[in-house]
C-alpha cells in the first residue's frame, strides 16, 4: 500500500514511516524538503498519485492562536483538496487530547484541523493522543540553560512510537470518524517529569512551577489534558523511557 506521511520528517513522521516500511508497505513523505509545500499546495498533486492513504502528523511550533489556526486551516484545506483529488480512500490525522476542553492557542488550530478533516470529502480517522514523553526536552528547549519555568500541568504521557505505531494501525484499518483517545500508562505531573528528565540528563537548572491563570490554567491542572473514557494505552512509561533513550528522543 503506498501512505503518504504528511510531517515525514519530523519526530513522530519519521517514526510513522519507519513503521510503513517495516510492515513492506510504500510510504511517501510530504515536507518541503521533498518539494512539498502543505500550506501553499505546491507539489501536492504529484505526490499523492497513487496514494492509498494519507497519514497527516503536520506540524506548527507555535504559542500563537492566529498562527496555529492558520497553519492548520491553509493546510488542512490544501492536503484534503489534494487527496481528494488523487482519489485518496483515507485520511488518518493526529490530534490532541483535550483540544476541546483547554483554551490554548496552539490547541485552536488543532481543533480547527478537525473541522477540516471531518467536513472534507476523503473518509477519515482522527486520533487524539495526550503528550509525548519527549514534549517535556521539546519544552526545556523553549527556556535558557539554567532555569526552567515549567507550567503546572496534568498529563499522562505516551510514547511518540507507540503513538507511530497506533497510526500507522489505523491507517491500514477502515475509516472510523473520532477514534478511541490514546494515552500513557500512568497520570504524571509536568514539574516532576521535568525534574526527572534533568536528573537523567545530569543537567542542572532551577525548575520554577509556574501556575497559569484562568479556566486554561486550571484545565491544564486538572484533567482538562487526560483522556475521557476507555481507549488504547501505552505501555512504556516516563522512567522506562528514559532508561531507552536517556531522556533524548526516540
Amino acid at each position: 500500500m503506498r501512505v503518504a506521511v504528511a510531517g515525514g520528517t519530523g519526530l513522530v513522521g519519521r517514526l510513522v514511516v519507519g513503521e510503513l516500511t517495516a510492515a513492506g508497505h510504500e510510504p511517501v513523505v510530504l515536507s518541503r524538503a521533498r518539494g512539498v509545500d502543505l500550506v501553499r499546495g505546491t507539489g501536492l498533486d504529484g505526490a499523492l498519485s497513487g496514494v492509498d492513504v494519507v497519514v497527516d502528523v503536520s506540524n506548527v511550533t507555535t504559542l500563537s492562536r492566529r498562527r496555529a489556526v492558520g497553519f492548520f486551516d491553509s493546510a488542512g484545506h490544501r492536503l484534503l483538496d489534494a487527496a481528494a483529488g488523487a482519489g485518496v480512500r483515507h485520511h488518518v490525522a493526529l490530534s490532541i487530547v483535550g483540544v476541546d476542553r483547554v483554551a490554548h492557542g496552539y490547541y485552536a488550530g488543532k481543533l480547527r484541523q478537525e473541522e477540516i478533516v471531518a467536513e472534507g470529502r476523503v473518509p477519515w480517522t482522527v486520533l487524539r493522543a495526550t503528550q509525548f514523553h519527549e514534549f517535556v526536552g521539546q519544552t526545556l528547549q523553549q527556556m535558557p540553560r539554567r532555569l526552567a519555568v515549567v507550567p503546572r500541568m496534568t498529563t499522562r504521557p505516551v510514547a511518540a512510537r507507540e503513538v507511530a505505531r497506533h497510526l500507522v494501525e489505523l491507517a491500514l484499518a477502515p475509516p472510523r470518524g473520532m477514534a478511541p483517545e490514546l494515552a500513557g500508562p500512568r497520570v504524571e505531573q509536568l514539574v516532576d517529569l521535568v525534574r526527572r528528565l534533568l536528573a537523567a540528563r545530569q543537567e542542572r537548572r532551577l525548575v520554577v512551577p509556574l501556575w497559569l491563570p484562568g479556566a486554561a490554567g486550571a484545565a491544564m491542572r486538572g484533567d482538562g489534558q487526560l483522556p475521557l473514557g476507555q481507549g488504547p494505552r501505552g505501555s512504556e512509561t516516563f522512567d522506562e523511557w528514559l532508561v531507552r533513550t536517556g531522556g533524548r528522543e526516540g
